[in-house]
């Protein structure tokens, strides 16, 4: 008899995806299909945003919010991080980030060998055991989860590789992250700032992907 499985915030991709986007849209579930987090990044006028849903997934069972709330987004110094992946990436960051001093996370450079630290740290001192969990035909390793930081200097997307990339106006990760991209192209030019449009970004997610939900969390710099 099994017990209750490992919570998860897992994502995956269609295979009508390019390999760009099934980086960054995180670990690929197969044996369930499952879609599962949604994190929405946006600069616009001098402010930084970011948003993300609060849906906690047993599997293929999702967890009432008022017994379990999920938050994917950490802030992190003067910078805010959201996930998707493994909910164990909430463990190992709190106990990461604890021993050692806050990151400053300016630019690609300095966010890539964070994440690298962390790859280190993985081995020395956590559990992970695969490097290479999804994409088996690539020489790199594979973290089986993606990143989006948000900060004052912009917002910055950490793929699966751990490769770093800058957006200018906006960017989304997680399941139905290209509903969210949608959303921002379409809602950028109106009246609206980072963080109202950060939101929309997730509730446009949650409208079409049923393993993303709950309340939304908004978060400015």
């Amino acid at each position: 008899m099994g017990g209750l499985p490992k919570p998860d915030t897992l994502t995956s991709s269609p295979p009508r995806t390019t390999f760009f986007y099934s980086r960054f849209i995180g670990y690929t579930y197969q044996e369930r299909g499952l879609f599962m987090s949604i994190i929405a990044g946006v600069t616009k006028n001098g402010m930084t945003a970011i948003a993300g849903d609060t849906q906690a997934n047993f599997g293929d069972m999702v967890m009432p919010r008022d017994n379990h709330r999920a938050s994917k987004i950490k802030k992190l110094g003067t910078s805010y991080i959201g996930k998707t992946g493994w909910a164990v990436y909430d463990n190992i960051f709190d106990d990461f980030i604890s021993a050692k001093r806050k990151p400053v996370l300016r630019n690609e450079r300095e966010i890539y060998r964070f994440f690298l630290a962390l790859w280190k740290a993985l081995h020395d001192r956590y559990a992970l055991v695969n490097d290479q969990a999804e994409q088996k035909d690539s020489p790199f390793g594979d973290l089986a989860a993606s990143f989006l930081v948000a900060n004052r200097h912009g917002i910055y997307a950490v793929a699966s590789d751990m490769s770093v990339t800058r957006f200018q106006k906006f960017y989304a990760i997680g399941s139905g992250n290209e509903f969210a991209l949608g959303a921002l192209e379409a809602l950028y030019g109106q009246n609206l700032d980072a963080a109202a449009l950060a939101r929309k970004a997730v509730e446009t997610a949650i409208t079409f992907q049923p393993f993303c939900g709950g309340e939304i969390q908004v978060f400015c710099v």
